[in-house]
């Protein structure tokens, strides 16, 4: 693999942990927005949802967490092959590849909370 190569992935895995820490704090954000705007009595359809929105932030932030986690190791592991001989396996393009794609999936899945939430605000006001 090319020097490049180790630098764009490095970078995209850089560009991922700022994305995820941002998707964190939003998380966070939608969290007390979501606590805000249930100030007042729920129908039992109502209760549920909320508890089914509360789960999903807290499942999602872990799954941020997670995927943040493997990102900052495969950065480390990029970092490591590049002062090694210049031999760099196969399987971390492969596994880049793959955590590329769970970023992606994760981006849709916060985005489809978010609207899943404003939708769910929108109503109960």
């Amino acid at each position: 693999m090319v020097e490049t190569e180790i630098s764009q992935f490095a970078r995209e895995c850089n560009d991922w942990r700022e994305t995820l820490r941002s998707h964190r704090d939003e998380l966070h954000q939608m969290q007390t927005t979501l606590q805000q705007a249930v100030n007042h009595p729920l129908s039992k359809e109502e209760q549920t949802e909320l508890e089914h929105l509360q789960n999903q932030l807290h499942i999602q932030l872990i799954n941020i967490h997670d995927l943040k986690h493997a990102v900052k190791l495969h950065d480390r592991k990029l970092h490591t092959d590049v002062s090694e001989p210049p031999a760099f396996p196969d399987n971390v393009s492969v596994y880049h590849e793959n955590l590329n794609e769970d970023y992606h999936s994760l981006e849709s899945t916060i985005s489809e909370l978010r609207e899943q939430i404003d939708n769910f605000i929108h109503q109960v006001q």
